[in-house]
Formats: C-alpha cells, sequence, structure tokens
C-alpha cells in the first residue's frame, strides 16, 4: 500500500499508524457502503490523514474517487471521465473562498451521478470537513443526498463507497436524528500509535523535543496539537493561549452565571458531570465550541474508526460519555476560570 506523505509544521512525515482504521477502508472497499459514513472526533485527531490516506487505497482498488475538502481547498474528481475532472477545475477557479469553495458541496453528489451515468461502477466519495461551513441542516441534507446515490443510482455499479468526516458537534447531532447514516468515532492516536510519530518526527527535527511521557500526557495523542507545539518550539503556555484566544476562552466564562462555573470546574475533573440535565446547557456551549465531545459511543469496535479511547482515563479528560478534546482543551478553560 502506498503511503502518503503528510505536511507536518515545515517538513513532512509518510502515514503512519492507524492499521485497524486502514483495514476498515479495505473492508468499506470489499463490501461497499450500505449508508454513508459519517465520522466525528475532535478537531486535529487526524481524520484529514486518514481520508486522504484512505483516497489512496481505493484508488489501488480501481475506484473513482471524488475527494472534497474546502478548509484545504482540495476538489478532486479522480474517475477517468475528463469532461466530469474539467469541471472540477472550473468550480475551483470560481471559488474565491473557503467558503464560495464550501458551497459546492452539492455538486459532489451530482458528481457522483454523472460518474455513474457514464459507466464508472466503483465510486468513493470522500468529503472532509465540509459541514461546518454548510450548516447542520444542510449536512443532513447532503448526507441525505450521498444515500440515495446507493440506495436509487441513475445506473448499476459494483460498490459505492461515501465517507464524510466532521469536528462540529452540532452537525454530528443533526445528522444523527436521522436514520440516513453510520456515525462512527475517531479519537485520537493511540499511545502506540502516537509514539511513532513522535519517533518519526524526532528524527527530522534541529534540536531536542520534551519527553515523550511528558508530551503524551500534553496532547492526549493529538497530531495536531503536536505539530503546534513543535512550531512554538514546545511553548505548552503559549499553544493554550492561542487556543484560549481562538476559542475566546475568556470571554465565553465570564457570560456564564456562579452555577455554571461550578458545574465547569467540576467538568475539568471528570467530564461525565455534564450528563444531568441542569447542565444540558452548559454542555451544549461546550460542544458548539469544539470544547468537548459528547454522547461517546459505547468502546465496541463497530462504533469506532480504528482504536477506540480508554473507557475512562481522567488524566487525559476522557470520561465514559463525555470527554475533552484533548488535555490542552481542558487546561484552557481551567485557566480562563482562574483568570476571572
Amino acid at each position: 500500500m502506498k503511503r502518503i506523505k503528510l505536511d507536518f509544521a515545515d517538513f513532512k512525515v509518510e502515514f503512519c499508524d492507524r492499521e485497524g482504521a486502514l483495514k476498515q477502508v479495505e473492508e468499506f472497499a470489499r463490501r461497499g457502503t450500505r449508508f454513508p459514513v459519517v465520522v466525528f472526533g475532535p478537531e486535529g485527531c487526524g481524520k484529514t490523514s486518514w481520508l486522504r490516506q484512505a483516497a489512496e487505497v481505493l484508488k489501488e482498488r480501481e475506484f473513482g474517487v471524488i475527494y472534497f475538502n474546502p478548509m484545504r481547498r482540495e476538489f478532486l474528481a479522480e474517475v477517468g471521465i475528463k469532461s466530469l475532472e474539467e469541471r472540477v477545475l472550473e468550480l475551483l477557479k470560481r471559488a474565491d473562498s473557503v467558503h464560495a469553495l464550501a458551497g459546492f458541496v452539492g455538486y459532489v453528489v451530482d458528481f457522483a451521478r454523472d460518474a455513474l451515468k457514464h459507466g464508472k461502477k466503483r465510486i468513493a466519495i470522500i468529503v472532509d470537513d465540509a459541514f461546518q461551513y454548510v450548516g447542520g441542516k444542510e449536512a443532513a441534507f447532503f448526507v441525505k443526498g450521498l444515500l440515495e446515490i446507493i440506495e436509487h443510482p441513475p445506473e448499476s455499479y459494483e460498490r459505492i463507497v461515501a465517507i464524510a468526516a466532521t469536528s462540529e458537534g452540532l452537525s454530528r447531532w443533526e445528522i444523527g436524528r436521522h436514520l440516513w447514516t453510520e456515525l462512527r468515532g475517531m479519537w485520537n492516536m493511540s499511545k502506540k500509535g502516537f509514539e511513532e510519530l513522535y519517533e518519526r518526527v524526532r528524527e527530522g527535527v534541529l534540536g531536542s523535543m520534551p519527553d515523550y511521557e511528558d508530551t503524551w500526557a500534553t496532547t492526549g495523542g493529538n497530531p495536531r496539537v503536536l505539530a503546534q507545539l513543535y512550531q512554538v518550539k514546545w511553548s505548552v503556555d503559549l499553544v493554550i493561549e492561542r487556543l484560549a484566544g481562538s476559542k475566546k476562552l475568556d470571554l465565553f466564562t465570564s457570560s456564564l452565571t456562579s452555577e455554571e462555573r461550578k458545574y465547569l470546574l467540576e467538568a475539568i475533573e471528570d467530564p461525565d458531570t455534564l450528563l444531568a440535565r441542569e447542565r444540558t446547557s452548559l454542555l451544549n456551549k461546550l460542544v458548539e465550541m469544539n470544547l468537548v465531545v459528547d454522547a461517546m459511543p459505547e468502546r465496541r469496535q463497530e462504533h469506532w474508526i480504528d482504536e477506540p479511547p480508554p473507557q475512562k482515563d481522567l488524566k487525559l479528560g476522557v470520561g465514559r460519555r463525555m470527554a475533552w478534546q484533548t488535555p490542552l482543551h481542558r487546561e484552557a478553560v481551567r485557566r480562563a476560570l482562574e483568570h476571572l
């Protein structure tokens, strides 16, 4: 299997670990997806890297691949049909911003239909991180469009693989309340897999790196946080300050009632304490801000892409049903509360 090269700050690393996730892609290729698979998980946990590697796996299995990622300004239709590929290039020329490109999400379904009409028998549709731009209802309708292609194609086909990914909690809620999809979680890298990435990064950097155990405790296995730490010469404080600024945590914590602040302090120690009726409003705010992941599935493999998170690990901020996206998200909230 060809391993893609991924940008890591100012150098590249080869896609590593996620062996279980790649086996699941192989299974999708053998059987197709009966329902569109929507993958959710923390920001920066590796969904995009996995999807890009998945596209390579599916190409090797003779699938025509339609890949859409507005954040990276990537819209590809490698289906062996020149007219469709030219239309994609024309759309890219018309998109003058990420938001404009995200507005083309509906074209993904159209291209898949046209590829089937042109006789393509194996189609893979991969959509990454588009839902935050189109809103919950639009995301749900898009997923319904994918299901329509699977169930009511314009022409017969051998297999269709449809996968979409999001880190946006409210879109997941809107999609999940319909019976149109198969929701699966994806968590930060396992301790063993993250160590493999850590070693590859150490081979590519000049100077020393923090101790692995300390890095694991800080990142919780999140590859993007590792890259952010590298970019600021391993300053945890600076990454936390930037996270707090981007999330406007001072404004958020100052807007809370005294009771909500008490609930938040308890959630810092154990995120499962958010699972109470009187704390629903606070939980929804934290989900909307991409600080916590709620409604964590049971740790059965069928509910997850790759390895599930631990059943509970409060040192990393992982509860049984709720979890902080990374230990640094939790620490940033803790410090914002201390500043009040």
